[in-house]
């Protein structure tokens, strides 16, 4: 059993792992399993805050769910309104405006988080630390 703790360095993160590969078929509630569970919310932990994932692009995640969902252009007419203002959105010739955003979290379930960010901007550090999944 290796001493837990925090991982804090990228070797830490590596010998972990590693005893992660030793462990991993360990049963629930044995020793091994119990420490096998613990290493794995540390490494998460310290992936999570080493290599932040950022939100996708707002436009990307709308192609996205389009794809996910078998939809056409022609699908978005209710949620941002004539084909030529889905065509401008797409083509990132339009904005997303707060209308539109509303409608297209609410009928596509696309994160008001998500659509609300300006293209290529990041997230302001007033959000710093938020666990958007929950």
């Amino acid at each position: 059993m290796m001493k837990i703790k925090i991982i804090k360095t990228d070797a830490e993160h590596e010998t972990a792992l590693e005893r992660i590969d030793e462990i991993f078929n360990a049963k629930l509630g044995t020793p091994d399993g119990d420490e096998l569970e613990l290493l794995v919310h540390l490494v998460e932990q310290y992936e999570n805050d080493r290599y932040p994932i950022d939100f996708p692009d707002p436009i990307d995640a709308i192609k996205f769910r389009m794809e996910q969902q078998g939809l056409k252009q022609g699908d978005l007419l209710p949620y941002i309104g004539s084909k030529s203002k889905v065509s401008e959105v797409l083509s990132r010739k339009r904005p997303l405006s707060l209308s539109m955003i509303r409608k297209l979290n609410e009928g596509l379930h696309i994160p008001a988080e998500v659509l609300l960010q300006e293209p290529g901007k990041a997230l302001s550090p007033l959000y710093d630390g938020v666990d958007w999944k929950k």
